[in-house]
């Protein structure tokens, strides 16, 4: 939904929605060891899709502790561009994100229309804290690639797409306990 933000439209024939009223869903499906991933496409849902795994440097105080779960809190929001299971991510996030909410809110609605989306892959090749010793919240300037998202309607009709795109984020994130929460983000320039 990073590239929706840009002008795409979440749902087929549905703009994007910047409600915070959302359902996520109840389960995590976990896939079995034994079980392929299988992408979304036209024929469905993306299938035995594998849960992110946060890493141990995730949680630790430190520039490279910020960065590591930067890149995790990415992880899980891609993982829910092809599952709708924002649970773990919006335990991550601050309700008070406003692009945060947005994007959850994209994501719940074209799952709980009974839709799907195909491609969208997130990565992040280029993430940069900007570490300041004591600060009460630190900044991580981060280049997020996202693939073309294609939507598909519970009859499997293709319906909007949204183009791949390149963007600069800025995400604030702060200490919560022992662990780092994400507490703003937003896209840098125009």
């Amino acid at each position: 939904m990073l590239s929706a933000c840009q002008g795409g439209s979440p749902t087929p024939g549905a703009s994007p929605s910047a409600s915070s009223t959302s359902a996520s869903p109840s389960a995590t499906p976990t896939p079995s060891p034994s079980a392929k991933y299988i992408p979304a496409s036209a024929e469905g849902k993306a299938q035995n899709v594998p849960v992110p795994v946060k890493p141990a440097l995730a949680d630790q105080n430190s520039k490279a502790g910020l960065e590591a779960f930067t890149k995790y809190w990415f992880a899980l929001l891609d993982y829910g561009y092809q599952t709708g299971d924002l649970k773990t991510w919006s335990s991550l996030t601050e309700s008070a994100c406003a692009f945060c909410d947005s994007l959850k809110s994209d994501i719940n609605k074209v799952f709980s229309d009974k839709q799907w989306m195909a491609g969208g892959k997130l990565t992040t090749p280029a993430v940069e804290a900007k570490w300041q010793a004591g600060a009460k919240s630190q900044s991580v300037v981060v280049q997020v690639l996202q693939a073309k998202i294609d939507y598909f309607d519970s009859a499997g009709s293709a319906g909007t797409s949204s183009p791949a795109s390149n963007t600069a984020i800025a995400l604030i994130a702060k200490r919560d306990g022992e662990a780092w929460k994400v507490v703003d983000m937003g896209r840098l320039g125009s």
